[in-house]
């Protein structure tokens, strides 16, 4: 109770300043990464996203440790049915169906992961320099952009791809080639905007180079845009590598992949619909996954989302 003192003179009251209990307390403030961090885990759907993720990237990098065969390892018979030995079956040549599965998804990831962030760097640099330098610079680069959206994507990759023995690494490549001119874009008009701020200004007044100001300043504070494009560009690559590799101009034997597995086995659609469905759910599962927690970030960056209340 707050202390009440009566004055001799005028019968005044004066009140005693309450107590510190509503005061404001700088130790319960949170940092904007905790802010982020938060939306996000309180986004359920990203959230279940995340565990598929992580489910497949243990399915397809620990999962051949622990399994009893492997992707190279031909059984007695081919076309064996689901079975507690073979969950998912066998392929014609008698492998088992679920450590291919591994195998392939291993290599999916692998190439959509590379390609995500080899057209992340190029696109947010050149973005970047495009929207901060501007003039020439700024007119050159997305000319270039333009130029290089007309060019049928799918086309060049199966040629490039094909002249190159259509090793995975050499995919993902050719993929991020044509995969980073949207991030470009996406990141120059960031920057123009980020460029008239004051803490450019200042960065600018005290004589810090292009390189600095870009890499220092302005890309930190495009943190969240390019981590959503980042993760957008990883289910993007996972859905064009699988469309090249099932019109079989994207990966090549030795080298396998989901897109491949599910060429090498649509014709058993009816008849052992397992051998499809199998490589056509992990596929669709780790597109939606990556699309989800894409999602989930974007409305965690964004300070103007109500969905999703820090």
């Amino acid at each position: 109770m707050a202390n009440i003192n009566l004055a001799s003179e005028g019968g005044v009251v004066n009140s005693a300043p309450q107590s510190d209990s509503h005061e404001f307390d700088a130790s319960k403030t949170r940092t904007q990464g905790q802010l982020v961090l938060r939306r996000f885990l309180r986004h359920r759907l990203a959230m279940v996203s995340l565990g598929v993720f992580v489910f497949l990237v243990l399915f397809a990098f620990v999962g051949p440790f622990v399994w009893t065969y492997d992707f190279e390892d031909v059984t007695s018979k081919s076309y064996q049915p689901m079975s507690g030995t073979h969950p998912l079956g066998t392929t014609q040549v008698g492998k088992d169906m679920l450590a291919l599965l591994m195998r392939g998804t291993g290599y999916s990831l692998q190439i959509a992961l590379i390609v995500a962030a080899l057209a992340t760097a190029i696109g947010v640099t050149f973005g970047a320099l495009a929207g901060y330098l501007r003039g020439f610079v700024d007119t050159a680069l997305m000319r270039l952009v333009d130029l290089l959206l007309i060019i049928p994507q799918i086309a060049v990759a199966a040629i490039v791809v094909k002249g190159f023995s259509g090793s995975w690494y050499v995919v993902a490549l050719v993929l991020a080639a044509f995969a980073w001119m949207q991030i470009a874009r996406i990141t120059r008009g960031e920057t123009l905007s980020l460029a008239q701020r004051e803490f450019i200004e200042a960065a600018r007044a005290c004589g810090a180079s292009t390189s600095r100001i870009i890499f220092k300043h302005l890309v930190p504070n495009m943190i969240g845009s390019i981590t959503v494009n980042a993760t957008l560009a990883i289910a993007s690559a996972v859905l064009t590598e699988a469309a090249l590799s099932f019109l079989g101009l994207g990966v090549q034997p030795p080298d396998t992949s989901l897109g491949v597995i599910v060429l090498e086995n649509y014709g058993q659609f009816l008849n052992r619909p397992w051998l499809f469905w199998g490589p056509f759910i992990v596929l669709v599962s780790l597109s939606l996954a990556v699309n989800f927690i894409g999602d989930g970030l974007r409305d965690a960056f964004d300070p103007r989302q109500t969905k999703v209340r820090a």
